[in-house]
């Protein structure tokens, strides 16, 4: 390939809201102009916590599909496939596992933080657990230069890299040294949650969906945690910390509207309502294009799963060669 790479995905447990559209996506339409881009549903990846749930997995394939195509992610400029119909990546995990200690998986800050988060105690998935290695793989697979990733993800890209420079150093020089693509700023990194409780997420229902309805939009705004202490109209409010001034700053293209916002709610005058009344026009008018989209696409889910299925085509090829090079590396090229 003449282009760069990159490789990116999501898990499909749910559909996609405005913190991944923050956080990636919008990232990825601009990505898809300048180099190859190969956009996984990283269906595997997301049974090793839905092991007992496949239908809600597989049904969600179809909706983050939806979702990407929707927000302008064009097939014609990068491959959408599902993870699970590439086999390579299950055949480069399990020689990749040889060349990591369960102990360095252990300490993978990811990995720490996501079993914390999941309370799994003692009861840890060995797929869970070996997430990096297989999501080495998925990079690998299409020896990918970049890998768009938010703060939180580095330790596995920088886990993938090392994997990569050990596997280089047994068997001979494969796989390229695959680099991060941090967001901006941490405001492009982490969208908070409506509650302001943490990062936006489906399992927290925090979450505004791309796909959610005018009227679910204008519930979930009005809910929104703002100064808690700004009892009346007339008390000075604060902006920090605040969740529609931090809405209203990524989305809001009037800026100069905005900071008057801000400076009147501060000195006082200025209640909350008004200030989400504004917040939900901007998101309506972001939102609204892509909900239209989303509706026009969802008519004919078959042209979506063909797209699905002739990205799946493409990746597969890339792998087909990739472990062709790998077996012959490794000296297990017997016919």
């Amino acid at each position: 390939m003449s282009k760069k790479i990159v490789l990116t995905g999501d898990r499909p447990t749910g559909p996609l809201h405005v913190g991944h559209y923050v956080g990636s996506l919008k990232k990825r339409i601009e990505l898809q102009h300048e180099y190859k881009q190969f956009v996984m549903l990283a269906d595997v990846q997301a049974l090793t916590d839905n092991a007992d749930n496949p239908q809600k997995v597989r049904d969600n394939v179809l909706e983050v599909a939806l979702d990407y195509l929707a927000v302008g992610i064009d097939p014609k400029l990068s491959s959408i496939f599902i993870q699970s119909l590439i086999p390579e990546i299950a055949e480069l995990t399990v020689f990749f596992l040889n060349l990591v200690s369960v102990a360095r998986l252990e300490r993978n800050p990811t990995v720490k933080d996501e079993i914390k988060h999941r309370e799994f105690g003692k009861s840890i998935p060995a797929g869970f657990l070996c997430y990096p290695v297989s999501q080495s793989a998925d990079i690998l697979f299409v020896n990918a230069d970049y890998v768009p990733v938010g703060y939180d993800q580095l330790p596995m890209v920088e886990q993938a890299a090392e994997i990569a420079r050990k596997f280089n150093r047994f068997y001979g020089e494969i796989f390229k040294d695959p680099k991060p693509l941090t967001p901006k700023s941490d405001m492009h990194a982490r969208l908070p949650g409506i509650d302001g409780l943490g990062k936006m997420s489906k399992s927290l229902g925090n979450a505004i969906y791309l796909k959610d309805s005018s009227d679910d939009l204008r519930k979930k705004v009005m809910s929104m945690y703002t100064d808690p202490d700004h009892v009346r109209v007339e008390d000075p409010g604060k902006i920090e910390g605040n969740v529609v001034f931090t809405y209203l700053d990524v989305f809001g293209d009037n800026k100069a509207y905005v900071q008057e916002l801000k400076d009147h709610y501060q000195r006082g005058g200025l209640g909350d309502v008004k200030v989400k009344k504004y917040l939900f026009e901007v998101l309506e008018n972001f939102l609204e294009p892509i909900r239209k989209r989303r509706l026009e696409f969802a008519q004919d889910p078959d042209q979506v799963m063909k797209m699905l299925k002739e990205g799946t085509r493409e990746a597969r090829n890339v792998a087909h060669e990739t472990i062709k090079k790998v077996r012959a590396a490794m000296r297990i090229d017997y016919f």
